[in-house]
């Protein structure tokens, strides 16, 4: 039975092999360290099942074994998968003989060579406590615009991307789970119109070493801006947005992509009793200033209602709505809501305000500052927008006296590289939300809390 999988991978790699000449005609490649160019990288986690992903520098073999940490004697391992140059050598191995809220190790094997890390290799499965206890404690990590320099291709000047220590620090506070906010890396001119090009710009990203144990340190989760999905403030006529949902696709875990019978990185997801909406801004939108375009629209019909009556049906002390773009805030400059997508941005807070919906927070990126913007609705229910950015692109160092936004929760601009950690704990029925920011060397910068009425303290 070994020798018929040997045979049946090394057909494949062969048969690509004729496709591409970059692929190796033999899985006896790179083994072990050798063969890996980035990750490995925890994507979506739930009770039975995980996801491990990982990117091999040629084509090969990947497995992981695995194992319960209490029971290491006990192994197991993922189906093997065959990492070919179109999807950028990439891996998605499937962990699926779990027990629910279990600790586990396991070990990346290329080409039958194991992979040894300075760090821990590790992820735990969401527990089962519905009915049983109170929901756990939650930490979720976020941040969006990640930049990093490759002069032979950047724009001449100064370098735009700087302090990659920010990641470690970030991996430092042991999140569970890390939301990537958009702009997760940036194509380059050379990037657009090409796979080729995509795959070059989302490699050199994920392989900064800095970014190495975050990505195994937490449960990675991801939406796209335009950076990440085309050229510069790009939208729907986009003419290679198939092929940027492809490269996404490639290299981030997340549970799906779109919607049912709709493309793009729109997904939804459960960490304890937190309901996560991860929305695509770009695929279904509008040019940004379009005059004769009879609907204006940043998420597209579809895609809008799905969110609304989700959000109506959800009953999650909280409801993180991960967004490329700032929504709340009344700045009326750049791709914000208000400037662009005023009607959109009426429907969704007014269906929010006459659904009585409670515990909606925003999470926004793209402006390159951070700032919490909180308003209360005619309903009497606070609606809050947390904008966290940059993590490594160049910031927008005087924000707070250029950008005007009547909903700016006073001293919680930020103007440098920072990122945002939720602690999310409390009983059942008395949820809070403390929310946290830092710099890129993890000192913390301000702290807000959300309490079980949604009024922030």
């Amino acid at each position: 039975m070994k020798r018929h999988r040997l045979i049946f991978y090394l057909s494949i790699i062969l048969s690509a092999t004729a496709c591409s000449p970059r692929i190796s005609n033999s899985i006896s490649g790179p083994q072990g360290n050798a063969g890996l160019q980035s990750g490995p990288m925890l994507g979506y986690a739930d009770m039975f099942e995980v996801l491990i992903w990982v990117q091999t520098k040629s084509a090969g073999v990947v497995k992981i074994e695995y194992w319960e940490a209490e029971k290491p004697d006990r192994k197991f391992q993922t189906e093997p998968v065959v990492t070919v140059a179109q999807h950028g050598f990439t891996a998605k191995c499937t962990a699926d003989r779990l027990e629910p809220g279990r600790n586990y190790q396991y070990t990346v094997y290329i080409n039958g060579g194991a992979v040894q890390l300075p760090y821990p290799t590790t992820f735990k499965t969401q527990p089962l406590w519905q009915y049983r206890t109170d929901p756990p404690t939650v930490s979720i990590a976020m941040g969006s615009c990640s930049y990093v320099n490759e002069p032979e291709y950047d724009r001449p000047g100064k370098p735009y991307g700087s302090e990659y220590q920010i990641f470690g620090s970030i991996a430092a506070k042991k999140p569970d789970v890390m939301l990537w906010l958009g702009d997760n890396w940036y194509f380059r001119e050379p990037d657009f119109n090409t796979r080729s090009g995509m795959l070059h710009r989302a490699t050199h990203t994920r392989s900064v070493p800095e970014m190495q144990p975050l990505l195994a340190a937490a449960n990675n989760y991801a939406i796209w801006d335009d950076h990440d999905y085309g050229p510069n403030d790009a939208d729907a006529t986009f003419i290679h947005k198939d092929m940027a949902w492809q490269v996404f696709q490639d290299f981030w875990g997340n549970p799906t992509y779109g919607i049912p019978g709709h493309k793009g990185c729109t997904t939804f997801f459960n960490y304890a009793d937190i309901e996560f909406f991860m929305l695509d801004n770009r695929y279904y939108r509008t040019p940004d200033y379009c005059k004769t375009c009879p609907e204006k629209t940043a998420l597209g019909h579809d895609q809008l209602e799905w969110f609304l009556e989700a959000l109506a049906a959800s009953r999650a002390p909280f409801k993180l709505v991960a967004i490329g773009g700032q929504l709340l805030t009344t700045d009326n400059h750049d791709e914000t809501y208000t400037h662009l997508y005023k009607a959109e941005r009426d429907t969704i807070l007014s269906r929010i305000e006459r659904e009585g919906i409670k515990g909606v927070v925003f999470l926004t990126g793209d402006r390159h500052f951070t700032e919490l913007s909180a308003m209360k609705n005619g309903a009497g229910n606070w609606v809050y927008d947390l904008t966290v950015s940059a993590l490594t692109s160049g910031a927008f160092t005087d924000a707070g006296k250029k950008i005007k936004n009547d909903y700016r929760v006073d001293g919680t601009v930020v103007d440098h590289h920072s990122f945002s950690i939720f602690n999310i704990s409390g009983p059942r029925k008395e949820r809070q939300l403390e929310m946290k920011i830092y710099d890129a060397d993890g000192k913390e910068l301000w702290t807000k809390t959300i309490g079980p009425d949604g009024i922030m303290k």
